[in-house]
């Protein structure tokens, strides 16, 4: 795959009350053509920033971003239009005019783009259809649900069929049920129209539900990028780390922590469960091998990419050499975690 989006050396400072602020800094960073990736990044990481580079809204203080294989440094003002056009936005607020129904929402950039009324009509009812919402085409924001005002943003920001989608925290407004369907919706976006769709979020689920590739944000800069399930099963960044734990919860810590070394006095270790190394099977196998009695105390594992991903906690009990071995023989396989024990 070729790339659609590459951002080499890419810093951006904006001028403040008490000097500088770097909102990106120093990214390198390449989106493929036809994948989904997710920003994601604690607030003030940078993301919002990262997006409105990638659509031209902001120019960069240095480095080169490249998008659709236009630079965007010095782009006219009618370039710039040209590659709006093809770089469709959603918006968490759904940023909707409340004095237009939704098929007039929906038709307004190709109103300003100079399509013929009935050709807008016609593209108007087709985006309609594909977004779930035909028989909301006459109603006004005030009288749609959340997902169907973020079906009508999706439905816009496809009108002239971009070949990039930028999702900004597009189901942050939205409970859970309605987030699963959009983003089912911006799958089916991807796999059917093969539109490359980039989802800036906080939400780890997000990105594990629906993208290809992530790229982890902190202070401005990409701290880990690469497949999900790479970056999330092997994380290398604190940051990164935290994500995983907001969703899986499958590593003990605080008042948690110090409850199980109290009440546990054996060695515990925490295992993490991998595609192609450690799994349960494997760990059962070594605890007969090496005579050692191992007790699930914590733990949590799930599924990433339909594959494994998660930790189990471990009490060990047996003969210190044993449990050495033991201990010695899973570090083989995978990053193994001693978190404490009582004599």
């Amino acid at each position: 795959m070729s790339s659609v989006i590459s951002f080499r050396g890419v810093s951006k400072e904006f001028r403040v009350d008490r000097g500088v602020l770097t909102a990106v800094d120093s990214v390198d960073l390449e989106i493929q053509r036809g994948e989904i990736i997710g920003i994601i990044g604690y607030s003030g990481a940078g993301k919002s920033t990262l997006v409105r580079l990638m659509n031209g809204l902001e120019q960069p203080s240095s480095g080169s971003v490249v998008v659709d294989g236009k630079e965007i440094a010095g782009l006219k003002d009618r370039d710039l239009r040209d590659l709006r056009s093809r770089v469709g936005m959603i918006f968490q607020q759904f940023n909707l005019f409340n004095s237009r129904t939704a098929a007039g929402n929906i038709g307004y950039p190709l109103k300003l783009a100079g399509w013929s009324k009935e050709r807008r009509r016609k593209r108007v009812a087709e985006l309609l259809d594909f977004v779930g919402i035909a028989d909301k085409a006459s109603q006004y924001p005030s009288q749609l649900s959340g997902g169907q005002k973020q079906r009508v943003g999706i439905a816009r920001a496809l009108a002239t069929s971009p070949t990039i989608l930028l999702a900004d925290e597009a189901t942050s407004a939205l409970d859970p049920e309605t987030t699963r369907d959009v983003l089912g919706l911006l799958t089916r976006i991807n796999r059917e129209l093969d539109t490359t769709v980039v989802v800036i979020t906080h939400e780890m689920e997000v990105v594990s539900s629906i993208c290809h590739k992530v790229a982890v944000m902190e202070r401005g800069k990409v701290i880990e990028h690469g497949p999900v399930y790479d970056v999330f099963s092997q994380p290398r960044e604190q940051a990164t780390r935290r994500f995983v734990h907001s969703v899986l919860k499958d590593r003990p810590s605080g008042d948690t922590l110090e409850r199980l070394q109290r009440s546990f006095p054996g060695r515990l270790v925490t295992i993490p469960i991998r595609d192609g190394g450690t799994s349960q099977a494997i760990l059962s196998q070594k605890l007969g091998e090496h005579q050692v009695q191992g007790t699930i105390i914590y733990g949590g594992v799930g599924e990433l990419a339909e594959k494994p991903f998660g930790s189990i906690t471990y009490e060990l009990v047996g003969d210190d050499t044993a449990v050495d071995a033991l201990v010695a023989e899973l570090r083989e396989l995978a990053p193994v975690e001693e978190i404490g024990a009582r004599a």
